[in-house]
């Protein structure tokens, strides 16, 4: 995209962000059947190396097909990046809707508060397995009280490194993220075809713990409402650790500004980089990549020797939406897709950290890479703001634009987390706007 394309393109997300509060919410009324056969439609993200996923996907629903006579199910794979669009017009339009969807456990208070998703929580308390879900797996799936999904995985997110590269370079994985930043820019020094590490300018989830290791916070809240805090000399310093990975001493700002967290997984599972900063659910990907036998995984290191960066807590939920005329079905087989069996059946698949305490435990004695990724997750995991007005902010891609700007050379760093600010502000106040009508 040329320069004036993307700087209309920012613009107009900004003028889309502040006019959301303005646009129509979503239908309250609900379906006026539930069918007990027929179609019921899934809507599931799209992985890397999606095949696993798959085999585990189809087994689940060729036997709940053999419980339920006379249902097909159809299930569709959507790409991470659009699923706002796709998601948002579901609601606003049933007839084009799944009945199912999986959704990032930070849509969970925007997609409420857009009515697209049905209160489970007679169902979700009455299923015996949940009784062992995290508490914070939990809270995912929560807002004022009552339940609208049910957590299908966690994920935490460490650093991948070639240990091939590193024993060729006598490299030893970085303690800190400022040798984090000496090693990359070593490694692409003696090695040009490789990036030192990935980093992707859209990739949020990989660039916020270096944000919150030094000590800087998205957003403040007196428990009422937010105000933005990535313009704070904290996060700015994070801001300035992260963008400075950026470069044709790493990873190229013509190449990496549009990567997000896919195509950096990516470039180091086809053996384009030497580290990457990976998720659990990351693991499949790379053991099918050319780079299987060849690498670890440590914890992504904090500011200071031995410490760990707080990960983001993410993962994903499957939820019903409150249009579906087959909500019965939808639930059930929601149970099928996110109960113990079929978490244990995704971890062996994928990698994904299961949500339940007992199956994790046991996925951790079994699969000795899980260590790195429950290591993080005890060494305190962080959030985004628990509001609506997140969904907006993600939606409208306001930190992957001022990472951008930052990397392209367009602004530095006060400038663009200043703008950034003002922009997640305008989105705090709408969302306390629609509560109030």
């Amino acid at each position: 995209m040329k320069r004036s394309a993307r700087m209309t393109a920012i613009a107009l997300a900004a003028v889309v962000l502040l006019s959301a509060a303005c646009a129509p919410q979503t239908s309250a009324g609900g379906p006026v059947k539930d069918d007990g056969s027929g179609t019921v439609r899934v809507w599931l993200f799209r992985e890397v190396g999606n095949e696993p996923k798959e085999r585990v996907v189809d087994a689940a629903v060729a036997d709940f097909e053999k419980r339920h006579a006379g249902t097909d199910v159809q299930v569709e794979y959507i790409p991470v990046e659009s699923r706002a669009e796709r998601i948002k017009a579901a609601f606003n339009d049933p007839r084009s809707a799944p009945d199912l969807v999986e959704y990032g456990n930070t849509d969970t208070a925007g997609y409420v508060r857009d009515g697209g998703l049905a209160d489970i929580t007679a169902e979700f308390t009455a299923w015996d397995e949940t009784r062992d879900t995290d508490p914070a797996a939990r809270a995912s799936v929560t807002v004022d009280g009552k339940i609208y999904g049910a957590p299908l995985f966690v994920g935490v997110r460490a650093l991948y490194y070639r240990t091939d590269v590193f024993e060729e370079l006598r490299l030893t994985p970085p303690r800190t993220l400022a040798e984090l930043n000496t090693t990359a820019r070593a490694v692409h020094r003696a090695r040009p075809d490789l990036y030192g590490i990935a980093v992707g300018g859209a990739y949020t989830y990989g660039a916020l713990p270096f944000v919150w290791a030094h000590g800087g916070e998205l957003a403040r809240t007196d428990g009422t409402s937010h105000r933005a805090a990535v313009d704070s000399e904290a996060a700015r310093a994070g801001i300035a650790a992260y963008t400075a990975l950026f470069g044709d001493h790493n990873c190229p700002a013509a190449k990496c500004a549009s990567m997000g967290g896919n195509a950096t997984v990516t470039a180091f599972a086809s053996g384009k980089a030497a580290m990457a900063i990976g998720g659990d659910f990351s693991h499949a990907a790379v053991e099918a990549g050319p780079v299987k036998g060849r690498y670890a995984v440590v914890p992504l290191p904090g500011r200071t020797p031995g410490s760990i960066a707080p990960a983001f807590a993410g993962g994903n939920n499957l939820g019903v939406l409150k249009s579906s005329s087959h909500r019965t079905l939808a639930v059930d087989l929601m149970k099928s897709l996110a109960g113990k069996a079929g978490q244990a059946r995704l971890f062996d698949a994928m990698g994904f950290l299961p949500t339940y305490t007992d199956v994790r435990a046991d996925a951790a004695r079994r699969r000795p890479f899980v260590k790195p990724f429950t290591d993080t997750l005890a060494a305190g995991a962080r959030f985004v703001p628990a509001t609506p007005a997140w969904s907006r902010i993600d939606a409208s891609l306001v930190l992957p634009t001022m990472f951008q700007e930052i990397v392209s050379g367009r602004k530095d760093v006060a400038t663009a987390a200043r703008d950034a600010a003002r922009t997640m502000d305008a989105a705090f106040s709408a969302a306390g706007l629609d509560a109030t009508r």
